[in-house]
């Protein structure tokens, strides 16, 4: 229970930062902003987009991650929606482009790690970000700033030059603190390894996840 009230917590975190991204009319990343770019370049309804862009990703998941990482996503990414949604009730305000772009980015990157900390993601390339991690021990934060960038670039054709990079610029704070507390999600992975294995070896140290 405890563990899913960090998730949450990171979700709520998560969610403050991408409402400040939106009043500042800046473009996310992930999967959540390659769905947006191809609803303006096919007329598709986003709901479906983002539901048929996450399809690989969940299988992916699924097959590398196992079933309690991938149903945990699923919920994940399901609450975020939810969280995200309460902005049309928030009274109408605008942020400026370069306090939008640092906080908003600040508090993405704080939320996603207590999300990968507690053995969960918001899919998409964080799926493939954690995988590489644990298989490669490859930083996540450089590659969700990679897919995130290729993201940015492709919908500066909607937003353009100066907001596309201002939204690089967002993208590069999240990845950093990510990066910064990379060592906590992998220590947090391998506490989690002998849970989700039946015959899991036993690590040499652990940091106990919450439960």
């Amino acid at each position: 229970m405890k563990k899913w009230l960090w998730i949450f917590l990171g979700i709520v975190i998560t969610s403050c930062g991408v409402i400040l991204l939106r009043h500042a009319n800046l473009v996310t990343g992930g999967t959540a902003g390659l769905s947006l770019g191809m609803t303006y370049l096919f007329n598709l309804p986003f709901a479906l987009t983002f539901f048929l862009v996450n399809v690989p990703f969940y299988l992916f998941s699924l097959l590398r991650m196992g079933w309690s990482f991938t149903r945990s996503t699923i919920i994940s990414v399901s609450l975020l929606s939810l969280v995200t949604s309460l902005d049309v009730w928030l009274p109408s305000f605008n942020v400026p482009v370069w306090l939008g772009a640092v906080f908003g980015g600040g508090l993405i990157g704080l939320g996603l790690s207590l999300i990968f900390m507690n053995g969960s993601s918001l899919g998409g390339a964080n799926i493939l970000a954690l995988y590489l991690q644990k298989r490669l021990a490859i930083d996540p934060g450089k590659t969700n700033f990679l897919f995130d960038v290729s993201v940015v670039l492709l919908s500066m054709v909607s937003v353009g030059v100066i907001r596309g990079l201002l939204s690089i610029l967002s993208i590069a704070v999240t990845s950093r603190i990510i990066s910064y507390f990379k060592k906590e999600i992998a220590s947090r992975q391998l506490a989690e390894k002998p849970k989700s294995s039946s015959m899991a070896s036993t690590p040499n140290s652990r940091i106990p996840v919450a439960e």
